[in-house]
């Protein structure tokens, strides 16, 4: 597991291009039969992705997390954006089309990822937190996930928004989950930009083209800079910075939350007078 230490914003401001990819971006967490994954001082968050071939992959690291097993002090979401494919939680069994979403409690012992067909094989994204009490092990399909409409094509930005971890759909202890599908045509996401201190944010992108690519917006408001982002990698959002992102062309994102409080509204607007 790679390991990725919190940033001061005030020494962000001299990074260069090399550093700041080197920080933020996750730039491989698919590799055809292995597990990849990445734990940030962010709210001690781990960010994954496995892709299952002709073997079951473990979800586990006993060296980085110093446990017996990965959710004996953790809780972990995860979503498929590959083929059919499967997640065993202690001997039971969930089945997991494209885009569906499996939440994972504290306390269960093994965890292990799946392909239904190794020749065309799942991609499991998961992004995990810190826990303090057990939620039942839930499966949500896509269709069964919370709406909300938001944008118009005049800017942009006409998007839905699938809410799967939060307050009023699957229940956990601090980990928030979703994703969010941009129209034809529209390439703006989170602009208006805004910032929610008490929380850190991942995003993964994905669904693009080979030569597609998102530019990812970052930093404090007045010292904004940006990542260029290829299909299928992910940006790690401080609490201070914000998150924003255009593409080349409509794109698919997941965005996972983890800190303070376990409020989805929670956000701080700001003003387009005030990024720089």
């Amino acid at each position: 597991m790679e390991i990725r230490h919190t940033t001061n914003p005030t020494d962000m401001r001299q990074y260069t291009t090399e550093r700041l990819r080197s920080e933020f971006l996750m730039e491989s967490l698919f590799v055809a039969g292995e597990m990849n994954m990445v734990y940030s001082h962010y709210d001690r968050v781990v960010t994954g992705g496995a892709i299952p071939t002709s073997s079951p992959v473990l979800l586990e690291d006993k060296e980085t997390l110093k446990t017996d097993y990965f959710l004996e002090r953790r809780e972990v979401g995860i979503i498929n954006i590959g083929a059919n494919g499967k997640v065993m939680v202690d001997g039971e069994e969930y089945t997991l089309a494209k885009r569906d979403c499996l939440y994972v409690g504290l306390g269960n012992k093994e965890v292990t990822f799946h392909s239904v067909d190794p020749s065309e094989p799942a991609k499991f994204y998961f992004v995990s937190s810190l826990a303090h009490k057990n939620y039942p092990t839930k499966k949500i399909p896509i269709e069964d996930a919370t709406p909300i409409k938001l944008g118009s094509d005049s800017q942009s930005n006409n998007r839905t928004i699938y809410q799967y971890i939060h307050n009023d759909g699957i229940q956990s202890c601090q980990l928030m989950l979703g994703m969010t599908l941009l129209e034809p045509n529209n390439m703006w996401n989170t602009m208006p930009a805004h910032l929610h201190d008490r929380r850190m944010e991942v995003y993964l992108y994905f669904d693009l083209d080979q030569d597609a690519r998102v530019f990812h917006l970052m930093g404090e408001p007045s010292e904004t800079r940006h990542l260029v982002v290829k299909n299928e990698q992910a940006v790690l959002s401080p609490p201070w910075s914000i998150h924003s992102g255009v593409g080349t062309n409509n794109y698919t994102f997941i965005w996972a939350m983890a800190g303070e409080n376990y409020t989805f509204t929670d956000q701080d607007p700001v003003n387009m007078n005030d990024l720089k």
